[in-house]
């Protein structure tokens, strides 16, 4: 198991794409339930991190992640990495800013941020945002179990199952345009084959080839985090960073006290 930081513990935001349990074998954390608006802002004066590691984001119920607050958090000094899912998505669009990005899906989401989308002839086809990681998942109670398969999962298996040769090309570009079609709250394997035609032992045939990108991607990230804490104490301090009207009139909104904005100290 990797080491957290002695000058303060790293923050994981983390939700249906792993398991705590796999998630606490590979780095010493404290773990938090999926981020929604305001919750950065308030675990950094709860625990004062020296690192947080955004992996799962709420979006549903509460208002997502604000881009601002990941800004704000990185302006008082704490590290912010993303992976896998909400955080791949939030590091791909904050790179230029300082987020650290990591993984596959990261490279994915960065490299369609810099192009316009488009399919590319040997590569999987571009992905779209937001929705390309999102699941359904159960709630708090249960540990956020994942209900659906992500489209970025299922493109990956399709890709390897294409490889494999159990199905032929024409075959994956039929799965693959069905799973971007269908609401991520109804997106399964089983359900895409489904409405295929194709016979129920096809599934499990298939499933037995399930590729977890986003876990990947998830136990990549846990396990550089240390040595991510490592370099950026040797590069020094955040930017600069302002308020503006909209996101403290969000934070408000949402019952969170804004004035916990200017009271931060990163070592009190």
């Amino acid at each position: 198991m990797a080491d957290a930081s002695e000058e303060g513990p790293i923050l994981v935001f983390l939700g249906p794409t792993l398991r705590i349990a796999e998630a606490e074998a590979v780095l010493d954390a404290i773990y938090l339930q999926p981020a929604a608006q305001g919750d950065i802002l308030l675990a950094a004066h709860a625990f004062r991190p020296r690192a947080m590691i955004l992996i799962d984001g709420q979006f549903e119920d509460r208002p997502a992640v604000r881009h601002k607050e990941i800004l704000w958090a990185m302006a008082q000094g704490i590290l912010m990495v993303g992976a896998a899912s909400m955080g791949a998505l939030r590091a791909a669009e904050l790179s230029d800013f300082g987020m650290i990005g990591v993984g596959l899906i990261y490279r994915w989401y960065r490299r369609w941020a810099l192009s316009s989308p488009r399919d590319v002839c040997g590569s999987p086809p571009a992905l779209t945002p937001d929705d390309a990681v999102a699941v359904h998942s159960g709630p708090a109670e249960l540990g956020f179990m994942q209900l659906t398969d992500s489209l970025v999962d299922l493109q990956r298996t399709f890709s390897v199952l294409m490889r494999s040769k159990i199905i032929t090309p024409a075959e994956r570009a039929l799965l693959t345009t069905m799973a971007r079609n269908m609401n991520f709250r109804e997106r399964t394997l089983a359900t895409i084959v489904g409405a295929a035609g194709w016979p129920d032992g096809r599934v499990q045939e298939l499933r037995q080839t399930m590729v977890s990108q986003k876990r990947q991607d998830a136990l990549l990230a846990l396990g550089a985090a240390p040595s991510l804490v490592r370099r950026a104490r040797t590069a020094g301090g955040g930017d600069s960073w302002m308020a503006t009207n909209t996101f403290m009139r969000d934070l408000e909104a949402g019952g969170i006290d804004s004035k916990l904005v200017n009271t931060y100290k990163f070592n009190p």
